[in-house]
């Protein structure tokens, strides 16, 4: 008698794959045009962070001012919709680089799915630091579900996804930029909601 399959589980990055890049909607909105530089620019994310707290402590840009830019984002164009959807097929984590202070009103929008993301350390409006969970979360929590025996199919678009595209059982890159699949060409690479669905449907059945 053959083993029943594995049930499934779809892991997703959140900024540039079901909304907007926050720090980028931050620097359109305030002119600090270095805040544009994202994990889609650089593969290391401590380093990006600290460059981001140096800019924010060079502008006196506040958490407040931070979360009112949050509040005029909306989900992508279709990501509610692809949520959903897939929603209804299986079970999705979003795992994210982000942090909750920043998330919450975003995941509101998406219907509450669950997210896996960090913390900021803010004081008297300001942020001061800010608290990974774990190193390499994304990786982490991947094998963390397989081991729970789920089968892991993900999507994310940029350099610190691609140590979870690369340990899930499936891996899609969506929407990342050129740089970041000439590194990665062993990660199919989809552009549209469609076929990232039909991608993880293919995987569903």
């Amino acid at each position: 008698m053959s083993e029943p399959a594995k049930q499934s589980i779809v892991t997703l990055d959140l900024e540039g794959v079901l909304v907007p890049e926050i720090w980028i909607a931050v620097a359109e909105t305030t002119g600090i045009e270095a805040l544009r530089r994202t994990t889609r620019d650089e593969p290391d994310y401590d380093v990006l962070m600290r460059y981001r707290l140096d800019l924010l402590a060079e502008h006196g840009l506040t958490m407040s001012k931070i979360a009112e830019v949050i509040g005029t984002l909306s989900p992508l164009p279709g990501a509610s919709d692809f949520l959903t959807e897939l929603r209804s097929r299986t079970q999705v984590v979003i795992l994210s680089d982000t942090f909750e202070e920043f998330a919450r009103p975003l995941m509101a929008q998406l219907g509450w799915p669950t997210i896996m993301c960090h913390r900021l350390i803010v004081e008297n409006d300001r942020i001061t630091d800010y608290r990974l969970r774990m190193p390499d979360p994304k990786r982490s929590a991947v094998h963390a579900l397989q081991s729970l025996e789920y089968r892991v199919i993900a999507a994310g678009d940029s350099y610190n996804d691609t140590t979870m595209l690369l340990a899930a059982d499936a891996g899609f890159l969506f929407h990342a930029p050129d740089n970041v699949k000439a590194e990665f060409p062993q990660l199919p690479a989809i552009d549209t909601y469609d076929e990232l669905f039909e991608a993880v449907e293919a995987e569903l059945s």
